[in-house]
């Protein structure tokens, strides 16, 4: 916190044994691809086992690092003007591949010649951000562009083509490498199926031609995407005939993750069980028997460590080491037999914070709506509550694992817990194709579960806050707008509006396409009546929460068509972050929202004020809101979602 930044370091540790691990070296600060999530550091074992292979950014440079094993040392290999972007090491371990792009001082050449000559406006500039040097990327703050869609921003330059180097390990000589020799060749989605786009993963077997593949099927009635999932195995690539995985384990499941089994014939893949709230089990298929067999099973997530994609745990022919992270224990690394399911706890980082969690009492909560649609969500009941049913806190959107507050990491559902504020993270629905269809059952989830936990005498009706970030952002303002059910928000991203919408169109045709497979939107004048559903703009006078928005500053100006009225008239308080793109990441922006959010909900739902001197002024501000609210709902009786 005192340097606003994170530290990563490399360990290793023996699977036998379970002697603590070792510290090998640092591992620099941690990359981050440009909505702010961390990119997964990769390490590459040499044959021998004496060093792991890296990239790391460590004073502003991205280079491939080897450390050595035993703990005796570290050291940067590469040392190349531009940053490493991808490597591989040579089968014996004798030579380091990698690939560079742009050199450093020539991006940040361009980035001041822009600077000099005055910047051109076209299709590339995220319109509604600082136009040089707003962005952080790879620890530096750089002048940002969009490449392949609206949102997601690049580095000048970034669209220089890889050119590939070899070192060899004992010389230190190096050569340019001719592209296609550079890496090995894999199949594709189109190599092994007639519908590349429902593919969901595929795995190739190591050292062997065998392809593992996951496939969307069943009807869509509806949904974005086909319900059910197909496990198969071809034989090699090109082969269009394959073995299906026709066990119970595998039917009717949602498997969500494949890979082999070393030097064995059985693949072991990954079901994520949706009623349990996303629950995830391993099992292992022997491709030539047919058998399906349990590895092991966990109320939460189990994989390789990355929480909002698939992952999978790392494989030996015997072993697995799997983080492993409920909603009541944060992740810690575990071996677990393949043959037995046996486990043991390897590394566990935050034994203190497991410690206070189990006093939290987290449980799985399972209901319905009136149309027999299912939901579930990660229920923390208020703790020191006072007289009277405790209020209620909700998000909606994404709840597996670990839930350290929801997508982004900003809503403190332990927290208000403990301050005596129930909370309850609710699981994201299979997606609807139909705009609309998709944000009314979100708020079907809402209201329902509303209703059943008043209903169970667990909380307050008349006192529930809502908040998210993203879709949770979306779904807050949709609720806010066509429901009753809310006395307080927080969003943490901007929502559809003509503002959103004239920035973004900037960007041509692929925005559009987005906006209308996505919403169903076209140009206001082309669909008025579907913008009057969806834009807080159109529906300012429905609005009858207070809301509070602590947004990026990548996103802010996106929404200020209708933040700016509502905080006009004392309905909205926001808060803008620099330099955040769409998931903040910097340690002192996300403790300052997340306490804020904690003051926030319990200002609202609890009347409640944090004495600290220093935030008298954030409360004063508040209580002129709350004089300006009016006492009853602005909008009209029952809503039905019109």
């Amino acid at each position: 916190m005192e340097r606003n930044t994170y530290d990563s370091i490399w360990y290793v540790q023996d699977m036998e044994t379970g002697m603590p691990p070792l510290r090998l070296a640092d591992g620099g600060t941690p990359q981050r691809e440009q909505t702010g999530l961390s990119i997964p550091a990769q390490a590459t074992w040499s044959p021998d086992g004496r060093w792991i292979y890296y990239r790391a950014l460590l004073e502003g440079k991205v280079d491939i690092w080897r450390a050595a094993t035993d703990g005796s040392g570290a050291a940067p290999l590469t040392l190349e003007p531009a940053d490493i972007r991808a490597f591989v090491l040579g089968e014996d371990g004798r030579e380091l591949r990698y690939s560079i792009g742009a050199e450093r001082g020539d991006i940040i050449a361009a980035e001041q010649a822009e600077y000099d000559r005055g910047i051109r406006i076209d299709r590339t500039v995220p319109l509604g951000q600082g136009l040089f040097r707003s962005g952080f990327v790879d620890g530096r703050l750089a002048t940002q562009r969009l490449r392949d869609n609206e949102v997601i921003r690049h580095p000048l330059l970034a669209d220089v083509p890889d050119r590939w180097k070899a070192l060899d390990l004992a010389t230190g000589a190096r050569r340019d490498l001719d592209m296609s020799g550079a890496l090995p060749g894999l199949p594709t989605n189109a190599d092994l199926v007639d519908e590349p786009s429902d593919v969901s993963a595929f795995s190739q077997e190591p050292f062997g031609i065998r392809v593992a593949l996951i496939t969307r099927v069943g009807e869509r009635n509806g949904l974005r995407d086909r319900p059910d999932t197909e496990l198969m195995v071809f034989p090699r690539r090109n082969v269009r005939v394959p073995i299906r995985c026709t066990a119970e384990a595998c039917t009717g499941k949602t498997i969500v993750a494949v890979q082999w089994r070393p030097r064995t014939d059985e693949v072991l893949f990954t079901v994520e069980y949706p009623d349990e709230g996303h629950a995830q089990s391993i099992h292992r298929w022997n491709v030539k028997t047919g058998v399906v067999q349990p590895v092991i099973s966990s109320r939460g997530l189990l994989n390789g460590g990355v929480r909002l994609l698939s992952s999978d745990c790392a494989a030996t022919a015997r072993l697995l080491a799997c983080v492993v992270a409920e909603a009541d224990r944060p992740p810690r690394l575990e071996r677990i037999d393949i043959e037995t399911g046996g486990r043991r706890v390897l590394f566990d980082p935050n034994p203190a914070l497991a410690h206070d969690m189990a006093d939290v009492g987290v449980r799985l909560l399972r209901w319905t709506d009136a149309d027999g649609r299912r939901f579930t969500g990660q229920f923390y009941p208020a703790r020191n509550a006072g007289p009277g049913l405790p209020p209620l806190f909700v998000s909606y959107y994404w709840c597996k694992g670990f839930v350290r507050g929801g997508l982004g990491e900003e809503l403190p559902f332990a927290s208000l817990a403990g301050h005596g504020i129930a909370a309850l993270c609710i699981n994201l629905a299979p997606s609807r194709e139909d705009g609309v269809e998709q944000y009314e059952q979100a708020r079907s989830a809402v209201e329902s579960v509303v209703a059943l936990l008043a209903a169970q005498g667990e909380v307050d009706a008349g006192r529930v806050g809502m908040g998210g970030l993203s879709f949770g952002a979306e779904i807050t303002m949709w609720t806010a707008m066509h429901s009753q059910v809310l006395a307080a928000a927080s969003v943490s991203s901007l929502g559809l509006s003509p503002m959103y919408y004239l920035l973004l169109s900037n960007f041509g045709e692929a925005f559009y396409t987005r906006l209308r497979m996505g919403w169903q939107l076209g140009a206001l004048e082309e669909t008025p009546e579907r913008w009057r559903r969806f834009s807080p703009l159109f529906n300012l006078d429905r609005i009858r929460a207070p809301i509070l928005m602590q947004l990026p500053e990548q996103e802010y100006i996106h929404s200020l068509d209708y933040a700016v009225p509502l905080m006009r008239e004392g309905r909205a308080d926001m808060y803008v972050f620099p330099n955040e793109p769409h998931q903040k990441f910097q340690p002192r922006h996300k403790l300052a929202v997340y306490e804020r959010n904690l003051d926030w909900f319990r200002y609202w739902l609890l009347n409640e004020e944090d004495p600290n001197p220093v935030k008298r002024q954030q409360y004063a501000h508040w209580q002129a809101m709350r004089a300006a609210l009016p006492v009853t709902a602005v909008h009209d009786g029952g809503d039905d979602g019109n």
